[in-house]
């Protein structure tokens, strides 16, 4: 596959929905690096595809009054996530936390997958977030000083813990 600027063979694969539309694009080695691809708050397939400066997506608006302030690690903004499509380190994703759940919420039917997993994961998950249910409200248990609720919720993560050391 050649490149889309150039007659070189192309070994870098973009994909990007712009404005709706799926865009793709294919780059060398050498026009990658020229476009800033390699650089993840300087490169927009939008600005390439639509020109310099291209329209910001008009589906998205910023509602959140402080979603111009920056990440505390890299200094990203979720205004410039906006625009180039991607976020700057894996700190903004906490960052951004509640801006960005809203948008997958809107993607998608939740946040959380809920799709095929391996047979026999699915009830040892379920298992570990009941543990860890019942771990939580031990610790709330006691610290209300609850101690016969907390000698119950005991004796329970007791007994799932065993029944899971005789079934290995």
């Amino acid at each position: 596959m050649e490149c889309d600027f150039c007659e070189k063979k192309a070994t870098v694969f973009l994909t990007q929905l712009v404005e709706g539309e799926m865009k793709k694009m294919c780059l060398c080695e050498e026009c990658a690096e020229d476009k800033g691809v390699t650089d993840p708050t300087g490169f927009s397939l939008a600005d390439s595809v639509l020109g310099a400066g291209g329209a910001p997506d008009q589906g998205h608006v910023v509602t959140n009054p402080d979603e111009g302030s920056p990440c505390p690690v890299c200094g990203f903004t979720f205004n410039k996530f906006q625009q180039v499509g991607r976020l700057g380190c894996s700190e903004c994703y906490r960052t951004f936390e509640d801006e960005i759940g809203r948008r997958l919420k809107g993607m998608h039917k939740g946040s959380l997958h809920v799709g095929r997993v391996p047979e026999g994961l699915l009830e040892a998950h379920a298992r570990q977030q009941r543990l860890d249910r019942l771990r939580d409200r031990l610790e709330q248990a006691i610290a209300a000083e609850n101690y016969e609720e907390a000698a119950g919720l005991r004796d329970e993560i007791h007994e799932i813990e065993t029944s899971v050391a005789a079934q290995l």
